[in-house]
């Protein structure tokens, strides 16, 4: 018999003598007679340390553990007090459930729990609140503009874009600025919506900037706003890092006369050497790839922004929000630059409503869950690297139909240590031998931005039938010739990823393919992320999913900014509780309120202060 890293606790005399002493010792061990909590050692730090560390602080607490949640909500929720769930939580009563502590759900943890949740909802809700106090542009809809935004249709919009762009446009019309998100799966026609939202801008005489996260997909903003806009007499110029500096001179001197009424670019339009003469509209393309203060910084390009409402002044009226002001009481502009610009942040990662109700928590909704007719849905398939012929055979066919065809590799280079196919090596082996009398062409992100334009305007006019990429096509590219994807080493890519792939074909009446293909073992998860592309093409369950494999923090693939870092709570475990929240965040901000006193709610907008940037790492704006 053995027992391995054994712990011991003495008791008492080992002689014998002294029974009530080792009793009393008993009764006040912290590891014997009682649920133990287990914590994770650090260096030398032991669990055992920990334990008792950690009993002397809760020893230590104050009585009257102030409580900053009001009253009415912990009654509506039955939540035990902040000093109860302290306890509980590290040290719960004999006889408590062990499933409720392993799933989090004692009082204990949905005390805590509700705590994080709370606090970013209530800061949350402030911020929509003092966004209506703000002064915006009031845009009127008249028939003349509805006659322009007609004007530019490319095809009959579905329902779903019809009544999206009836939100925005009400939007547009209020006393507050727009703060909206337009969420829809690739290829549900969120361009065609924010260019009918620039037109209602631009016929009332404002600009519009719209702000793409790479060059490649703000060029083809810009074609797709030159061949739908530019027939309309609409003036769209692109500005973009790589431009040489005389023209980038032009185009700023164009924007700052008022006379550029599209700007398209990437991070250049934050430049502080670009100057809007009369910014009216902000629409921000792949919003989850910038950070929150990079939004904020386009907001601020009108030439007179006016100040917010902050929390502070909240919080200094004492009195919960009747410091934040009443838009009846306000008048929004019209006809001259004095108020905040509207603001529109798309994108086609689909975000499901538990992570929207944390990352864009201050922005309206709307969602694009319909696709344009006419679009077939893609048949995708497993293989393995062995069935390559069959496959490269399959590409051939597709190509002698008059097709063309996305060859897609996680790296770009070859590196010794890796068994990955670099897609230089296999551009080399595709166009010399596999496919040495076809059009094979190469795109990756290294490549210079003039290159890259044109590796991109060669397969868009057809000239080359088969494109090998990297993720670089992720976004943005949109040939609607293209039916068939071939991705190598899917195994290697994350579900958003694998499916924002996918997106690029489909695009057109033909019926489209998506081989994955992959290469050696694949985990237990990989095959799961597989077969979930297998299964489906709608990119909601594919994000919930994808957001339950990889949890909240890497859900975009790397790290988001303006993601709460949340302790105990997890936004897709506790979706109920995040709800729950939200409604009462709502409630305690309302006024008049009889269940809550204004000490109780200053007491709540102090408390969510201090948490908003030590605790959760969050920024004031949004």
């Amino acid at each position: 018999m053995q027992i391995i890293q054994p712990q011991f606790e003495l008791l008492g005399d080992p002689t014998g003598s002294g029974s009530a002493e080792t009793d009393k010792r008993a009764a006040e061990s912290l590891e014997i007679g009682r649920i133990v909590p287990i914590y994770e050692a650090i260096g030398r730090v032991t669990p055992r340390w920990f334990r008792k560390i950690i009993r002397t602080a809760l020893d230590n607490l104050t009585p009257d553990f102030p409580d900053p949640i009001p009253a009415a909500v912990r009654s509506h929720l039955g939540l035990i007090s902040p000093r109860a769930a302290l306890w509980n939580v590290h040290w719960p009563d004999p006889g408590e459930s062990l499933s409720d502590l392993q799933s989090s759900r004692t009082p204990a943890h949905i005390r805590m729990i509700f705590d994080e949740l709370f606090f970013v909802e209530l800061g949350l809700e402030l911020k929509r609140r003092q966004l209506k106090a703000q002064t915006g542009i009031a845009f009127k809809l008249d028939d003349r503009v509805r006659s322009a935004i007609k004007k530019i249709l490319p095809f009959h919009p579905t329902a779903a874009q019809k009544r999206v762009l009836k939100e925005i446009a009400a939007d547009m019309e209020k006393l507050y600025p727009m703060r909206r998100l337009l969420q829809g799966d690739v290829g549900s026609g969120k361009t065609i919506v924010s260019f009918e939202a620039a037109i209602i801008a631009i016929e009332n005489g404002y600009q519009v900037a719209l702000m793409a996260p790479t060059e490649i997909l703000a060029q083809q903003h810009y074609f797709s706003a030159r061949q739908i806009l530019e027939n309309a007499g609409y003036r769209i110029v692109l500005l973009t890092g790589s431009l040489e500096s005389d023209r980038k001179r032009e185009i700023r001197r164009h924007i700052a006369q008022g006379s550029a009424q599209l700007i398209i670019g990437t991070h250049a339009l934050l430049q502080e050497k670009v100057e809007f003469a009369k910014l009216g509209l902000v629409i921000v393309d792949e919003q989850h790839r910038f950070g929150v203060m990079q939004r904020l910084k386009l907001m601020k390009k009108s030439a007179d922004g006016n100040d917010e409402v902050n929390v502070e002044t909240a919080i200094a009226a004492n009195v919960g929000t009747a410091a934040i002001g009443r838009p009846a009481e306000r008048s929004k502009a019209s006809g001259s630059q004095a108020g905040e610009p509207d603001v529109l942040v798309m994108t086609a990662t689909p975000i499901p409503r538990t992570l929207a109700l944390t990352l864009y928590g201050d922005l309206d909704l709307s969602v694009l869950d319909q696709l344009p007719p006419g679009r077939t849905p893609i048949i995708t398939k497993q293989v393995t690297d062995d069935q390559s012929p069959k496959v490269w055979d399959f590409v051939r066919k597709q190509v002698a139909a008059g097709h063309q065809a996305y060859i897609v590799y996680p790296v770009i280079a070859e590196n010794e240590e890796s068994e990955l196919k670099a897609a230089i090596k296999m551009y080399r082996d595709l166009s010399s031998n596999i496919f040495a009398d076809l059009k094979v062409g190469l795109l990756h992100g290294r490549l210079d931005a003039e290159l890259k334009d044109q590796v991109m305007r060669m397969f868009q006019r057809g000239e080359l039938q088969i494109l090998v990429a990297t993720t670089v096509i992720e976004v943005g590219v949109d040939v609607s010739n293209a039916t068939v994807m071939v991705i190598e080493h899917a195994e290697r890519f994350g579900l958003a990823q694998l499916h924002q792939l996918r997106g690029r074909i489909g695009r057109g009446a033909a019926k489209s393919y998506c081989v994955l293909m992959t290469g050696g073992k694949v985990t237990e998860e990989g095959q799961r992320r597989l077969q979930a592309m297998v299964d489906t093409n709608d990119g909601f369950k594919i994000a919930e999913l994808d957001l339950e494999l990889r949890g909240p923090g890497e859900f975009f693939g790397t790290r988001q900014a303006g993601l709460p870092d949340f302790r105990v709570a997890n936004i897709i475990r506790d979706a109920q509780l995040l709800e729950a929240a939200k409604r009462e965040a709502a409630a305690v901000l309302a006024t008049p309120n009889s269940e809550i006193s204004p000490e109780e709610t200053s007491r709540a907008l102090v408390e969510m202060r201090a948490r908003w940037q030590h605790t959760y790492g969050l920024v004031e704006v949004g």
